[in-house]
């Protein structure tokens, strides 16, 4: 094994150093190479073999180089010079990786680093920490594990190497650990302290060994190469535990703090000692003593940096003549070398695809909807292969609040809405522009708030549903409420009534609504509305009414309003609310409130009144091992859903304090983390807190008045509460993906919307329906999958995003590549930028821009 560098030495005495006063005890030294396993000495032994009761940092290193010299004259691996350069930082890190990685599967777990920890004496039962809380600031993929690319970027790059003794000014990579005025000098070692320092050393240990055995032994295993290596590679592990145990939140700090001693300053410290080494060699009695010292080698001198080319002489000369280059020459020198470490870089460099430009499509596709017929979801067998075009007249989205109240007439191609309906809806054409007139839906609202004041918009109802809206007043008024409202739709004759409200900047989707699940959580909405949607709740023994029941959260709200509710009207309208009436009373429902055209209905807080119907009711209560929120192509059943009697998802706090506090069904996702959960969703809103007031600050997001947002990987929905925290004028569809965690019951219990999706399949959504789409770590997902390829992604995002809109996407360096390729084919303008981490981090964002023709 090589010997330890200068950085490495530094990394592991500021590793033991805890108490940051710049000397590491005898008995921190002793504990550490106990309990690594590396040799077994009493402190007094250790003591009197250096002859101080600490060390500062560079007595550290001399120690140290002091064994490495003995153990070169002593038949070791020959001479070395351990503190020159500084490209030991990459070695030091894979050992310290491999040392957390305890089954050698290229990956560190929660099992992995608390068994590490407790061999380390650092793990406490009692502290109520979880492995997993602390991997998960450095997690970047949300998986659970670390890799060695997240590993890694933990430790900035180092510092560079400079041949002066000027003050050193650190890069702006560390404005945080280092201001600019300050600047660090270099750390000199005086003659005299070395030799105070060396001093008792040949005297201790020629007593130490001939009175001793124990320490005798214990001297010659420390000289020892190999365990000297070990005991480095354990101290450089316990940093690394520490840095995990006690600076969760700061992980690029503390490294940095690390690595920044392994600066050249250090190294022109210890050259110091080769002298002070050299006057103090006289003094020692070789044939008595163990460690023995030599004269270091000067440092070559410095020599300027030249170009050109060597004589006949052997003199270097600027004067030759340049001839024809010969490509094979360069392929004859390939060849001699085996191919050589250009065959393997580009072996283990990503393959990226170039594609041509994306064509358009025809003007068939400008409102297509590829999986979606008028009531059920089927995808085609083969993806978009085109760009979807803009229509004739299409102009940038009005703002929100503006866009709630009209938009642009040629935004939306198909007005049958406006021209059949008249003025249902209180529409009004003019100017180019729809304009939408408030036609009582206010009135609507604050009726249905005296009618049950339990239902208490904005605190106890905060996410509602509201099924064949119409274009969305009801939900208008809402937000003015502080109520996000989610509506859905079928494809009816008029198509593009969720066009509308998305426009509008409401929140929509097209659903197929029929003998399939919605794709929402149960217990996911704190009032469903049904207002005149022509959907007949009974049929086919309820089926669609029990799909609504599992949506709808304990103890909430379902309003019925139509005709069908006054019994003032005619008979089959009596018989229609009679058999309503009926169904709502076997699965439970509550008839709290009836007045005019207008029914309410409560859900129950448990599952009393299930078990408590008798024997043979219908519906039948569902199978026990059903899961209520599989629901991606799953079947609805006409069977009511049991409430679980602990988790369930009636216990939400009010807004906003649901927002950020833990909900109880967090415990109920199966992922690997389990204790840590509360603090896994803390730190990820930590995390997108930080990382959206930099894009607010960089790229002046409130002055773009985004309104649509899509999160495409939203785990806990950390990215749109963020948005909602930082007061931005959007709101967010977080989307799960099918293949991960299914953290949708948490985004819903916090107070937002989410859905799940395959994003190898289109969205049930029209084109140009979003401003903004963020995508965080989905390409590394899919990639990993292998179940499509980036330009079926890319293409169905161009499809959902606005002319004008704009596309953030951050991933690792090994698809970024790609996924600029496809972008700059499908005309969308691409800036690549480096993360908070720097520019040598893993991962890189990009900020495309799809431009207004």
């Amino acid at each position: 094994m090589s010997p330890l560098t200068c950085n490495e030495l530094h990394d592991m005495f500021h590793g033991l150093d805890h108490d940051r006063d710049g000397q590491v005890s005898l008995e921190a030294l002793r504990c550490q190479l106990f309990e690594s396993g590396a040799v077994s000495i009493t402190k007094d032994e250790l003591a009197s073999l250096i002859g101080k009761s600490s060390l500062n940092v560079d007595e550290f290193v001399l120690l140290y180089n002091s064994i490495e010299i003995q153990n070169d004259v002593d038949g070791g691996n020959g001479p070395n010079n351990t503190l020159e350069g500084g490209g030991g930082e990459e070695d030091c890190v894979k050992r310290a990786f491999e040392v957390f990685d305890v089954d050698g599967d290229g990956f560190i777990s929660c099992d992995e680093l608390e068994d590490v920890l407790k061999r380390l004496g650092l793990w406490d039962e009692k502290s109520g920490r979880d492995p997993a809380a602390m991997i998960c600031k450095f997690d970047k993929n949300f998986d659970g594990l670390l890799d060695f690319e997240e590993f890694r970027t933990m430790a900035p790059p180092s510092l560079p190497h400079s041949t002066s003794d000027t003050p050193f000014t650190p890069t702006p990579s560390f404005p945080f650990l280092f201001p600019s005025s300050s600047p660090i000098s270099p750390r000199h070692l005086q003659q005299s302290q070395l030799f105070t320092f060396l001093h008792p050393l040949p005297t201790a240990v020629a007593a130490m060994k001939s009175t001793s055995p124990t320490a005798a032994v214990g001297t010659a295993l420390v000289k020892t190469p190999y365990i000297v290596k070990f005991a480095a590679v354990a101290l450089l592990s316990l940093s690394v535990a520490l840095l995990f145990y006690h600076h969760p939140s700061f992980p690029s700090a503390a490294f940095s703090a690390f690595t920044s001693l392994s600066s050249p300053t250090a190294v022109a410290a210890n050259n110091s000692t080769s002298t002070a080494l050299n006057s103090t060699s006289t003094a020692v009695n070789t044939s008595s003593t163990i460690l023995k010292v030599k004269k270091l080698p000067p440092p070559p001198p410095s020599v300027a940096r030249r170009t050109g080319i060597v004589d006949e002489n052997g003199a270097m000369t600027e004067d030759f003549e340049i001839g024809e280059f010969d490509p094979s020459l360069m392929e004859e020198l390939r060849n001699l070398r085996g191919g050589g470490e250009e065959t393997e870089k580009k072996e283990n460099e990503p393959k990226i695809v170039k594609y041509d430009k994306f064509k358009a499509c025809d003007g068939s596709k400008i409102d297509h909807i590829p999986c979606l017929d008028k009531s059920e979801r089927h995808c085609p067998d083969s993806a978009l292969d085109c760009v979807v075009p803009m229509p004739n007249g299409y102009q940038k989205s009005l703002p929100w609040p503006r866009s709630r109240d009209e938009v642009w007439l040629h935004n939306v191609p198909d007005t049958r809405l406006v021209q059949d309906q008249g003025g249902q809806y209180s529409m009004l054409v003019k100017d180019a522009k729809i304009s939408f007139q408030d036609g009582g839906s206010d009135q609507y609202v604050n009726l249905i708030s005296q009618m049950v004041p339990d239902i208490d918009f904005g605190h106890h109802t905060r996410v509602a549903l509201d099924i064949s809206p119409g274009i969305g007043s009801f939900a208008a008024s809402l937000f003015r409420h502080n109520v996000t409202t989610l509506l859905i739709g079928t494809k009816d004759v008029h198509k593009n009534q969720i066009q509308f409200a998305l426009e509008r900047g409401l929140p929509a989707m097209v659903v197929g609504f029929g003998t399939r699940r919605l794709p929402y959580a149960s217990q996911a909405f704190d009032l469903i509305r049904s207002s005149g949607s022509g959907i007949d709740w009974t049929v086919d023994n309820g089926v669609l009414l029990l799909e609504v029941n599992r949506l709808l959260r304990a103890g909430r709200y379902f309003v019925w309003g139509g005709p069908q509710v006054d019994s003032n009207h005619e008979l089959s309208l009596d018989d229609q609310w009679n058999e309503m009436e009926g169904l709502a009373a076997s699965i439970c429902w509550q008839l709290v409130k009836k007045e005019g055209n207008i029914a309410i209905w409560r859900k129950p807080l448990n599952s009393s009144c299930y078990l408590g119907r008798e024997i043979g009711a219908q519906p039948p209560l569902c199978n026990s091992d059903e899961d209520p929120d599989n629901v991606w192509y799953v079947n609805v059943t006409a069977c009511i859903t049991l409430l679980p009697e602990v988790r369930n998802g009636g216990n939400v706090s009010v807004w906003p304090a649901r927002l950020h506090s833990p909900p109880d069904r967090l415990q109920s996702i199966k992922m690997d983390a389990m204790i840590s959960r509360k603090e896994l969703m803390k730190a990820e809103s930590r995390y997108w807190n930080e990382i959206i007031d930099s894009y607010v600050r960089a790229f002046h997001w409130k002055e773009q008045n985004f309104r649509n947002v899509l999160d495409m990987r939203a785990g806990f929905g950390g990215f749109a509460a963020a948005v909602n925290d930082l007061e931005l004028t959007s709101w967010v569809m977080n989307v799960v993906p099918v293949n991960g965690f299914n953290t949708l019951p948490v985004i819903y219990d916090r107070g937002l919307l989410g859905v799940m999706h395959d994003w190898c399949e289109p969205f049930d959504t029209y084109p140009r329906s979003y401003d903004l789409i963020h995508a965080a770590g989905l390409f590394s997902d899919e990639r990993k999958r292998g179940k499509c390829n980036f330009s079926t992604i890319l293409l169905e995002m161009d499809r959902m995003l606005r002319h004008g809109g704009t596309v953030y996407i951050r991933d690792s360096l090994a698809v970024i590549g790609e996924i600029h390729e496809v972008a700059s084919a499908m005309g969308w303008v691409v800036m690549v930028h480096d993360t908070g981490e720097g520019p040598h981090a893993s991962w890189r964002f990009l900020v495309c821009e799809k431009r207004m023709p």
